[in-house]
C-alpha cells in the first residue's frame, strides 16, 4: 500500500505540478520539505544512473523508434521514483548534512548570515537539487503532453493510427525501400508490404548458424548462380497445393539495404518479373503479378500481400 507521503513523491515522476507544491513547502523550511527535496535528488540520481545503463545497451533494433525511447524514458523516470522512495542512502546523508547546516544557521549571529552561505556549500546544494527537478519535471511534462497529443490525434491506441510494430517497421526500412523503388518504380510500401510478409514484420528473419541475422527480408533463395553468403533454412513450400517442409538454401547480406537493393536487382534483371514492374501503380496488379512469376509457391500469396498492404500501409 503506497501511503500519502509516498503517493506525493512518486506523482513527481509525470507531473510537473508537483514542483511547485514542493517549493512551497520548501519556503517553510520544515524536516518534511527537507526530506522531500532529497529524496527528490535520490531520484533524479537513480534515473541519471539507468539512463547511462540504457545508453551503454544497443538501441538500434527494428522496433526501435522515437516512440519507443519516449515511452522507455518515462518509465525509467517512474522507476526511479521508486527505487528513491525505498532509498539507497543518499537522501539520508543530504538529510543530516542540510539539517545540520539548517541548525548552525539557526543559532549564529545576523552578521555572520551571508559569510555562513558563502563557506558553506548547502544553500548552493540545495539550490542545485531544485533546479535539476525543475529541469526534469520539465521534460517530464513535455513528454506526457506529447504522449496525450499521440492519444488524441495519432497514437497507436487510435482507430485511424498504424500498430506500433507496423509503424516501427515501416520507420527502420522506409529510406531502404525509396532507394529500391527509385529503380524499380515499385511504390515502396509494396515493397514493405512483401519484406513484412515474409519476415513477419522483421521477427521471423532467418538466422545463420551462429545466430545472427541473414538480413534477408524477402525470403531470396541462393540458387547456382549466386556468389554471395548463404545460409540453410527451413522453409514452407506447396506442391500441387501441398505444404511441405524443406531445408532450402537462402542468400544472406551484410545489412537490410543490401537486401532491398538485391531484391531491386532481381526484380529488375529476371525477364519473369517484367510484368511485375508493368503493372507495379496497383496493389493487386503487383501481388498478382508476382505469384503468376512463381515468387513463392502459397497459393494464397498474392491474396495476403495484397490483404496485408490494404490493411496496414495503405495511409
Amino acid at each position: 500500500m503506497i501511503t500519502p507521503a509516498d503517493n506525493s513523491n512518486s506523482s513527481l515522476a509525470i507531473d510537473a505540478k508537483g514542483l511547485e507544491s514542493l517549493k512551497q513547502s520548501a519556503r517553510q523550511n520544515s524536516p518534511d520539505s527537507l526530506k522531500a527535496a532529497a529524496k527528490q535528488f535520490e531520484a533524479l540520481f537513480m534515473n541519471m544512473i539507468m539512463k547511462s545503463m540504457r545508453e551503454a545497451t544497443p538501441q538500434d533494433g527494428i522496433l526501435d523508434n522515437q516512440q519507443t525511447k519516449m515511452y522507455t524514458s518515462m518509465l525509467d523516470q517512474q522507476l526511479s521514483q521508486n527505487l528513491a522512495s525505498r532509498g539507497i542512502g543518499l537522501a539520508d546523508v543530504l538529510i543530516r548534512q542540510l539539517s545540520s547546516n539548517q541548525m548552525n544557521s539557526a543559532v549564529a549571529p545576523d552578521g555572520a548570515d551571508a559569510a555562513k552561505d558563502l563557506a558553506d556549500p548547502s544553500a548552493s546544494l540545495r539550490t542545485e537539487i531544485m533546479r535539476s527537478m525543475a529541469e526534469r519535471n520539465a521534460l517530464a511534462a513535455q513528454r506526457s503532453n506529447a504522449a496525450h497529443a499521440l492519444q488524441s490525434g495519432g497514437s497507436v491506441t487510435s482507430a485511424s493510427a498504424k500498430p506500433a510494430h507496423v509503424q516501427a517497421f515501416q520507420d527502420k526500412l522506409s529510406a531502404h525501400a525509396e532507394e529500391a523503388s527509385l529503380t524499380t518504380g515499385i511504390p515502396a510500401k509494396f515493397m514493405l508490404g512483401q519484406a513484412a510478409l515474409e519476415s513477419g514484420w522483421g521477427k521471423r528473419v532467418i538466422k545463420t548458424a551462429d545466430g545472427s541475422s541473414s538480413n534477408n527480408l524477402f525470403g531470396i533463395k541462393a540458387g547456382a548462380n549466386w556468389k554471395g553468403k548463404t545460409v540453410d533454412a527451413v522453409t514452407t513450400e506447396y506442391v500441387d497445393g501441398v505444404a511441405q517442409k524443406r531445408v532450402e538454401k537462402f542468400r544472406a547480406y551484410d545489412s537490410y539495404a543490401d537486401s532491398f537493393r538485391d531484391y531491386a536487382k532481381l526484380l529488375r534483371s529476371n525477364p519473369r518479373y517484367e510484368k511485375v514492374l508493368a503493372n507495379a501503380s496497383d496493389v493487386n496488379g503487383f501481388a498478382q503479378g508476382l505469384q503468376r512469376a512463381g515468387y513463392a509457391t502459397d497459393p494464397n500469396y498474392a491474396t495476403k500481400l495484397t490483404n496485408l498492404i490494404n490493411r496496414n500501409l495503405s495511409a
